[in-house]
């Protein structure tokens, strides 16, 4: 199906550009949501009639977009989850989580613009790429930590999984030192008994 863009759209053009897509997409998506018109002579028409304000529309949310930009580059959202002693999550942080905290902080981060490739699945700090509009993107930090302790120490550089898995392996070792000296002791008290026999 042929439809002319009303606004830049990832990976098929900018406004005025007439493309084929796929039947469903634009039926479903690009038409209901103002992107696009069906190419026909009467639509192009009316688009170049309008391209003056829709061009200065779109220019107007491309500013906004920005100045939100500006305030949202290199922020840090911390998110307080439950996980395990190697650092995996009891679940995971997904896109909508991301939102989430942008919009306590106080941030207008629409759910769709949230660029995940997939849910974090463990403690630590994440680059999570944020599109505000079609031609402005912006880059935050998710701060995946335990407690806030936690989180503070990972934006300072600690890498907590590693602290973690040397916390364990130290563990480990005194609990198996412990555990050999036990033996000794109880391998010298039934040889001990057994002189004394």
């Amino acid at each position: 199906m042929q439809v002319i863009l009303l606004e830049r759209v990832e990976r098929l053009g900018k406004i005025g550009d007439e493309v084929s897509v796929k039947n469903g997409f634009a039926r479903n998506f690009l038409i209901p949501q103002g992107k696009a018109l069906l190419a026909n002579d009467k639509n192009r028409a009316r688009f170049e009639a309008e391209r003056e304000v829709i061009e200065q529309r779109n220019a107007t949310a491309r500013a906004a977009a920005q100045t939100e930009a500006e305030k949202l580059e290199g922020t840090v959202f911390t998110m307080i989850r439950q996980a395990g002693d190697t650092g995996q999550l009891f679940g995971s942080v997904t896109a909508r989580d991301v939102a989430e905290s942008a919009a306590a902080a106080g941030f207008k981060v629409p759910l769709s613009g949230v660029r995940l490739d997939k849910p974090i699945k463990a403690i630590g700090l994440y680059d999570v790429s944020i599109r505000l509009h079609a031609e402005v993107t912006v880059t935050v930090q998710a701060n995946v930590a335990r407690s806030t302790e936690e989180a503070e120490r990972q934006e300072k550089g600690e890498d907590i999984v590693a602290s973690l898995q040397e916390a364990n392996a130290a563990f480990a070792s005194e609990q198996a030192s412990e555990l050999k000296e036990a033996a000794a002791e109880l391998s010298d008290m039934i040889g001990g008994s057994d002189d004394e026999d």
